[in-house]
């Protein structure tokens, strides 16, 4: 399956974990979001219930960000 584009809100990100979740709006499984995308993007970090575009892809695990951006 390909990327697919996702708006959501975030649900928590954890600086020192290196990680986090974004609730997606269409209520599907939510995303996880890998630290590691974020230097790529521009950002240092996410707050809760901040509003964000993804692009997505399937990973073993759910739903995983491949990058991210607030709106």
């Amino acid at each position: 399956e390909g990327e697919r584009e996702v708006i959501g809100t975030v649900k928590f990100y954890d600086v020192n974990k290196g990680y986090g979740f974004v609730i997606p709006d269409g209520g599907d499984q939510d995303v996880f979001v890998p630290g590691r995308i974020l230097p790529k993007t521009g950002l240092t970090k996410l707050e809760p219930n901040q509003r964000v575009r993804l692009r997505c892809h399937e990973g073993d695990k759910g739903p995983l960000a491949t990058w991210v951006e607030t709106i």
